[in-house]
């Protein structure tokens, strides 16, 4: 196919177009349609029902705040679970911790991971090779339910609330990941637009508070994620992890040696400030769920 513009709508009124030059692939998986586009802007795009995944050119400030926010707030994560990130740049990053021993990858569509090793593989940069690394083809909600495994970090890097994701955003997926991470674990995982998807980082925000200790929101803005920031949901049994100090975590980060061109220290801390809009609207779900306790 020659090029021409892909427009996405994802919100009522609002979209983006983003101009390709080539359609490098186009079909319909076992649960979604799907392409990878060559654009001129932003490299190779991955799209999944109509919606823009990742790109080439930005992916790093998703994936970087994805990994790094979790893992060195829990300062000695050795096994991580990453539910979805079939393209493989959120393992890319969690496994460029030294510390990192075992990253299990659980990605329902086969296709998605095939098809981004063939076109987009600076995206997991050789991480499906890493021998600390494991992929599993299955459902993720029937992962957490069924493993015996336990985690220190679980990262929940799926599309939004439809079709094959719906399961990864209902109560008893987030009480089998709370089993998995025991009382110092970090859950963590994308959350919407909240400037146009209030209901979904609100609706994860009250499941996650009936599940877990401490709950909050980081925020990062992707410029393919049209809308502004992005949510990143975090859930703990331990406050502690969420109020690291830039200190703790820039010693971390040095002892890491890891290289980043998104994230860093200050960018973690300053992460977790959220605008009045956000806080009046959590305070408001708190308020809910102590009266419906």
């Amino acid at each position: 196919m020659t090029g021409g513009w892909f427009t996405e709508t994802v919100y009522p009124g609002y979209g983006q177009s983003i101009e390709f030059v080539d359609t490098l692939v186009q079909e319909k998986t076992s649960y979604q349609d799907l392409a990878i586009y060559q654009t001129p802007a932003l490299g190779r795009m991955l799209v999944l029902d109509g919606i823009v995944q990742t790109a080439e050119a930005d992916e790093f400030y998703y994936h970087e705040m994805i990994a790094h926010l979790p893992i060195l707030a829990h300062g000695d994560a050795r096994r991580v679970l990453i539910i979805g990130g079939g393209d493989g740049g959120t393992l890319r990053e969690v496994l460029k911790h030294p510390r990192i021993e075992h990253a299990t990858l659980v990605e329902i569509d086969s296709r998605v991971v095939d098809l981004s090793r063939r076109h987009l593989p600076g995206l997991s940069a050789g991480a499906f090779e890493d021998p600390r690394a494991r992929l599993v083809i299955a459902d993720g909600a029937e992962f957490v339910a069924r493993t015996d495994e336990r985690f220190d970090v679980v990262i929940i890097d799926s599309t939004d609330p439809v079709g094959p994701s719906l399961a990864l955003f209902a109560d008893p997926f987030y009480r089998n990941c709370a089993q998995l991470l025991g009382q110092h674990g970090i859950l963590m995982r994308q959350a919407g637009v909240p400037f146009f998807q209030k209901e979904e980082y609100l609706a994860a925000y009250g499941k996650l508070c009936g599940v877990f200790g401490d709950c909050g929101f980081a925020l990062v803005a992707v410029p393919t994620y049209c809308g502004g920031q992005m949510a990143l949901a975090w859930a703990s049994n331990d406050a502690e992890n969420r109020q690291r100090s830039a200190a703790v975590i820039a010693a971390r980060f040095r002892g890491a040696a890891i290289e980043t061109r998104y994230y860093n220290p200050e960018i973690h801390v300053s992460a977790f400030a959220l605008p009045a809009f956000m806080k009046a609207a959590l305070d408001e779900v708190r308020r809910e769920n102590l009266r419906l306790m």
